[in-house]
């Protein structure tokens, strides 16, 4: 940081490596301001280990009243930005209070850390976890370094997986039923469906299957319902007939998606959700939505 001419006075570096000194594989993620970023991938039940290293500036030495490094697993609403919930904290003491001359490492072993939940960045909500350096400073103000890394975990089959069977109508109009052959699927799975149409009174001019996410946070007067549009799939573009039928088959692994969250911390929840938007020759739309689950069986 350079501000006014004034350089820092010291910079803090730090690898990441998992234990034993492996190093982590590294994945791109979207970050907080929405630019893609780099950074180390882990798992529940891994060890987050690594060194940090203190320089300072040319000429200079640092005086301190000690050196920390934290682990730590936050939760970020932005209707109260800034302000974060710690549900994993874990602290290293480093260093005593002192003073550093020259370049000075600091190996640290964070083992077996408990990261139920994954790494999430929503529209109203974020959920991260940070390898944090505190150099203490009371009198010019203690230096401040973060770390990000990813966490993503695996879950295995569901042993009951139904199929979703729905009907959209208007009397005497317009009968379509739809049929998925799964409501669970994991984040590279096909999604494979038909639709009929037994009955078409009116002029339809085209068809499309969306998935949203449904992002909810807070509650009560603080409750927020964030919906997106994360793909659009043309189903049909014309006019149909009575007792035409449409396959479908849609790959998940060609968009942004994660899995399903309930009630994480009870800070936020995800929800997916599969809406069939139908458009006639006047432009008027007609909706069916259905939810289903997502999950991860592969990183």
């Amino acid at each position: 940081m350079n501000f006014l001419g004034f350089k820092a006075p010291v910079t803090v570096g730090c690898e990441l490596l998992k234990g034993g000194g492996v190093k982590p594989e590294l994945v791109t993620v979207r970050s907080a301001s929405g630019a893609p970023e780099t950074i180390p991938l882990y798992n529940d039940g891994d060890t987050v280990s690594g060194a940090v290293t203190v320089t300072p500036a040319f000429g200079k030495k640092i005086d301190h009243q000690g050196i920390k490094i934290e682990l730590l697993g936050q939760i970020e609403t932005y209707y109260d930005k800034g302000s974060f919930y710690d549900f994993v904290a874990a602290v290293r003491e480093v260093s005593g209070p002192g003073e550093v001359k020259e370049e000075v490492k600091y190996d640290f072993e964070f083992p077996n850390v408990e990261m139920l939940n994954e790494t999430y960045n929503g529209v109203n909500v974020r959920l991260r976890y940070v390898v944090k350096v505190t150099i203490v400073r009371s009198y010019r103000g203690s230096v401040v370094k973060d770390f990000n890394f990813c966490v993503r975990n695996t879950t295995v089959l569901p042993e009951i997986n139904n199929s979703i069977k729905m009907e959209v109508g208007i009397e005497d109009c317009l009968h379509i039923e739809f049929e998925y052959k799964k409501s669970k699927y994991h984040l590279k799975d096909v999604l494979v469906g038909k639709i009929y149409f037994l009955l078409v009174q009116i002029k339809l001019k085209h068809m499309e299957l969306e998935i949203r996410r449904r992002e909810t946070t807070g509650s009560g007067s603080n409750q927020y319902n964030e919906t997106q549009t994360m793909a659009k799939y043309e189903v049909m573009d014309g006019a149909p007939v009575k007792g035409e039928c449409i396959p479908i088959r849609l790959f998940l692994s060609a968009y942004d998606l994660t899995p399903t969250y309930k009630n994480v911390n009870n800070k936020f929840s995800v929800k997916y959700f599969l809406n069939l938007v139908l458009v006639d020759e006047e432009d008027r739309r007609y909706f069916k939505q259905q939810e289903i689950h997502l999950f991860r069986t592969e990183l």
